[in-house]
């Protein structure tokens, strides 16, 4: 990592305005004891014109699988999936939502009466077992670090999940899907060598500001939500003093850069 000589007494003069917009991200997006949590959805192909799944709620455990408390419901966008429209590496943001950073055990998809099929030119409603009316569970097993964004991909194998009923002509719902986990940011945390010169500091990439922070009393500061790429990490302190930016800070999913310490010079 390369420092950078860099004036920020201009971005001084923006540091409340962004400490406002800080604090309201750090809040609903992936704050204090919280992570980020995105759901999206897939399909290996199957042998139909159509698959088409009613998904109207999404929930995921936050603790032991085998209690039925800790059900969390994520923002969900309800509606009939046809799952073939999701083959080949398509898929779909499915919900998403702030979770207590910990262990997450499985998701839970509630379906909608509209579950169907199409075969040759007919509509097919799909039957589904009355044991998975309350809900199909997808075990994950997932750690959820505090301040970092996760992405589950639900891979929905409709081929293994349509389940002819003899003759009759009917069709039986029986999903199989794999839950896929992967962290998606990381993050950037430091310590400045004189917590007095409280700096807001920027995580900038090209031309954005992907982050801020603020030094606690102790000169720590953490940027969280960051996606893998090459920084710069700037900083505006306080009046009378210098502190250096900081170029080729590399952030990769789901871990912490750590600075160290970073100096700060007085005027």
């Amino acid at each position: 990592m390369k420092r950078f000589n860099f004036n920020f007494k201009i971005l001084l003069m923006m540091a409340f305005a962004a400490f406002i917009i800080a604090s309201c991200s750090e809040s609903s997006e992936t704050g204090a004891n919280y992570a980020r949590l995105q759901v999206r959805l897939t399909d290996s192909p199957g042998d139909y014109q159509e698959v088409n799944v009613d998904i109207q709620r999404v929930q995921v455990h936050v603790y032991n699988e085998d209690s039925e408390d800790g059900w969390i419901d994520l923002d969900v966008n309800a509606g009939v999936y046809d799952l073939l429209k999701l083959t080949n590496g398509l898929d779909t943001v499915l919900a998403t939502g702030d979770l207590p950073a910990g262990k997450i055990s499985q998701i839970r998809l509630i379906l909608g009466d509209n579950n169907s099929i199409k075969v040759d030119d007919e509509i097919i409603p799909l039957k589904t077992p009355s044991a998975q009316q309350s809900g199909l569970k997808v075990k994950v097993n997932t750690e959820l670090s505090e301040g970092f964004s996760y992405t589950i991909l639900l891979d929905f194998d409709a081929a293994r999940s349509i389940v002819k009923a003899g003759s009759s002509g009917k069709y039986i719902l029986k999903p199989v899907i794999r839950g896929i986990a992967e962290a998606t940011t990381g993050s950037i945390a430091g310590t400045v060598s004189n917590p007095e010169a409280s700096p807001a500091v920027y995580a900038i990439i090209d031309t954005d500001t992907l982050g801020t922070s603020f030094t606690n009393e102790m000169g720590e500061f953490m940027i969280k939500g960051l996606p893998s790429g090459t920084y710069l990490v700037s900083f505006a302190p306080a009046e009378g003093f210098v502190i250096e930016g900081i170029e080729g800070v590399e952030v990769t999913a789901g871990n912490i850069t750590d600075l160290g310490e970073v100096l700060v010079e007085e005027e």
